[in-house]
Order: C-alpha cells, then structure tokens, then sequence
C-alpha cells in the first residue's frame, strides 16, 4: 500500500487495516434474510449493528437491548465505528446526522456550513422568506414552513439536534414544544439566562414539566465566552458534538416512545 492509498484509508500514522469482503445471498456469505431486516432498519432511520464472527462466520443482527453484544454494539453506534469487540466483528449502521436550524440569523449562515463540515445533513426553517433565502444560504434546503409544521415534516429522532435562533417567541416556542416530543439528541435555544426563564414559565403554563424542559439547552452553546455570529456557531456545534459522544451529558428524559 502506498503512502496515499494508507493516508486515504485513515492510517497517515501508520498502522493496520483489515478489510472485509462478503458475497451476498450465496454460499457462506451473507444471508438475505439479514440484508432485507438491515436494510428496512436504514430505511427507518434505525439504528443496527450487523455482527459476525469470522472464525467460524457466525452472524446475526443487533437493533436494541436484550442481546450480550449491545453493550459493545452501542458503544460502537455511539462512536460511529465499526470494529472488532473480540472475536466479533461489529458493522455500524447509523442512520446520518441532520441537524434543524430554526431561524435564519446570521448565527444560521456560520452554523450550517460548519454543520455540514461535522457531516450533519442541514436543514434551515424559517417562514420569512427574505431571511431564509438561497442567497443567504446557498446549497442549503430551506424550508417556509411554519416551525412545527417544518419539524414534522422533516421528521425528528435520535439522530437529529434542533436548534432555534430566531429570537422571538412566536416563532422558537412551535418548534421547541415539537422537539420536546421527539427524542432529539439535542435542543438548544438562543436567548440570554432571562429569555430561557420567560420561555421555561410559557413551557410549565403550557403543560411541559421539568424534566422534560431541562433538556433545552437556553442559553444554547458552550460556555466558551463566545460573541460574534461565527463564535457562538463554533460553541453550538461544539455543544452538540460532546451531547452526541457523550450521551451521558444529555440533560433530561427522553418522552416514551419518542425518538
């Protein structure tokens, strides 16, 4: 292997890479009665691990708690790597980030790119179209939509953080009390300590509890002292990398059934 080809590979400080070659549906290679359930499971936005085992070529489908491999299997999902855990190879198949930008600020227009860069599929909300603009947001999907009738639509799960930035009520409060339902990894909201508390007292008036309310992330991002647009974009993103590889730092439960 070439300098490049091992660069290419990831290894561009040396090392080892072993490489798994499976024929489909014949022979000893994988089975279609395990294709068909891991492809559904993609199509869903679900996440799977497909374990084997080489030695003796052992195989079988990981999708949720109950089998000896899911503690491997998620910390494997959790870091988005596939690897051997022992004897057992575990594949990882994640359903892809995306991120729901509400609010198209000039905090959007640093965020989005920088979103993608961390490989989220981005989508920009916002009804005012001047501001939401493919001028303003070039290559990105917009959506016009009012905010919860956007979150709905674009569908919400374990693989997507929401965050608001439009600073007015009547627009982040339809898109908060969606993601609240949901089980996004993250939900963060612009505002200073004084705005979260106006929206905490409209969320308990509104029916919402606390435990449920602890998940907003107000005010949204990192404590890093950030200020201009471009900054506070670098401590959202940095705040919703550690709540995604770090699932234990995620505030508050999760509605049952969500996600």
């Amino acid at each position: 292997m070439s300098k490049a080809d091992a660069f290419g590979a990831g290894l561009a400080c040396g090392g080892r890479i072993r490489v798994l070659v499976e024929p489909v549906g014949t022979g000893q290679g994988l089975p279609l009665t395990l294709l068909e359930p891991l492809v559904a499971a993609r199509a869903a936005r679900r996440p799977a691990v497909y374990a084997l085992r080489p030695e003796d070529w052992e195989r079988r489908l990981l999708l949720g708690p109950g089998d000896p491999l899911w503690r491997e299997a998620e910390a494997a999902l959790v870091g988005d790597r596939s690897g051997f855990a022992g004897p057992w190879f575990l594949g990882v198949h994640n359903p892809p980030l995306r991120m729901a930008i509400v609010g198209a600020a000039h905090i959007a227009q640093a965020l989005a790119p920088m979103a993608r860069l961390a490989g989220y599929d981005v989508i920009v909300i916002d009804p005012r179209e001047a501001f939401a603009s493919p001028a303003r947001f070039p290559g990105f999907r917009l959506s016009h939509d009012w905010p919860d009738a956007a979150l709905s639509a674009y569908g919400l799960d374990g693989r997507t953080a929401v965050v608001t930035l439009t600073h007015d009520a009547k627009l982040d409060d339809p898109a908060i009390r969606t993601a609240l339902r949901s089980g996004v990894f993250y939900l963060g909201s612009l505002g200073s300590a004084r705005t979260h508390a106006s929206r905490v007292a409209r969320l308990t008036a509104a029916g919402f509890d606390a435990g449920l309310i602890a998940r907003i992330h107000g005010p949204v991002g990192a404590d890093i002292g950030a200020r201009a647009p471009a900054e506070i974009a670098v401590s959202i993103l940095a705040q919703v990398t550690e709540r995604l590889r770090r699932p234990q730092t995620r505030p508050g439960p999760v509605p049952q059934g969500a996600g």
